[in-house]
């Protein structure tokens, strides 16, 4: 005999009721938790259900508030005043060269005069939407060049680009290559500093001496070494004027290419996704700060916006 059909009568009444509170129930859960999702927000990235207020997510960080690329459709976010899928400018209320405001009707920016569809390097040719070329570096703009004037004024970025002018020569040095070669340089500098004396002493010049060479060659080991360490201090400098978070995602990218210096090779590290761009112009956001980092001419790092 099975064991439903020994219940007694009270016992299946019990079980009936049971049966019906969870019926009841059910529908109520289901209702609470179609409220919850309504209410919070879904991650677009891992699906984790977030606060309603909540900007990013707190299962994997992504944001949380995207909009579709004008341009290509590919999400991004609210705040960000450029794609990084489509690499285009996607503010059509913000002058890309100064920030101010712009209207549909403004052909031009009523406050720098820059064009709206961009401006061509005279250097280079390349097709620019903001201030500084982003291929050469060139300033396109009359504040970019008066920017980019004041900031070179400064103590710091004097000694900057004075350590990236020796980096770059190091760079251009040709070391030994066997031992014969090291003779036939140092007999080369003796002429030198031969046929030097006997030139002063010809003008009169008595207690000549020849002044050492600008570029004096040594090993490929000791070269590498004294590479090290220019990088080393170049990093350390660059460290030192590393760009703090900025209301403006157009003031910020003018005020990097500004500080950046000639003669080596960099990338811009972002705080916004801690990647590497080749300058902030390949950034959606470089108003979140960032710095400079130098790479050299042999690195094999990847910069994210190169194509």
């Amino acid at each position: 005999m099975s064991e439903s059909n020994t219940l007694r009568p009270d016992q299946k009444n019990l079980e009936t009721e049971l049966r019906r509170e969870e019926v009841q129930v059910e529908p109520q859960a289901q209702v609470q938790m179609q409220a919850r999702y309504a209410a919070g927000v879904v991650c677009p990235n891992c699906g984790t259900m977030n606060d309603a207020d909540a900007q990013f997510c707190a299962s994997c960080g992504a944001s949380l508030r995207q909009q579709p690329c004008p341009n290509c459709g590919s999400p991004v976010d609210q705040d960000a005043d450029f794609c990084e899928v489509c690499h285009h400018y996607i503010r059509q209320d913000v002058c890309s060269f100064c920030g101010a405001h712009l209207t549909d009707q403004d052909s031009f920016c009523p406050e720098c005069g820059s064009p709206r569809g961009g401006i061509k390097c005279p250097t280079c040719h390349t097709m620019n939407e903001f201030s500084f070329c982003k291929q050469c570096g060139q300033p396109l703009t009359e504040e970019a060049r008066a920017l980019q004037y004041q900031i070179q004024q400064m103590p710091e970025y004097q000694q900057l680009r004075a350590l990236a002018k020796e980096y770059d020569d190091l760079q251009m040095q040709l070391p030994y290559s066997s031992e014969q070669d090291q003779e036939r340089d140092e007999a080369s500098q003796r002429l030198r500093e031969r046929i030097l004396t006997l030139l002063a002493e010809d003008e009169g010049v008595k207690d000549f001496v020849a002044p050492a060479p600008t570029r004096k060659r040594c090993s490929l080991e000791e070269l590498n070494l004294r590479k090290q360490m220019k990088m080393e201090q170049l990093a350390k400098m660059l460290d030192s004027l590393t760009v703090p978070p900025m209301p403006s995602p157009v003031k910020a990218r003018n005020y990097v290419m500004a500080q950046k210096p000639a003669g080596v090779r960099l990338a811009w590290q972002c705080n916004y996704k801690n990647a590497m761009h080749s300058s902030p112009c390949g950034c959606a956001k470089p108003h979140l700060g960032g710095k400079w980092i130098v790479l050299g001419y042999h690195s094999n790092q990847v910069i994210k916006d190169d194509k």
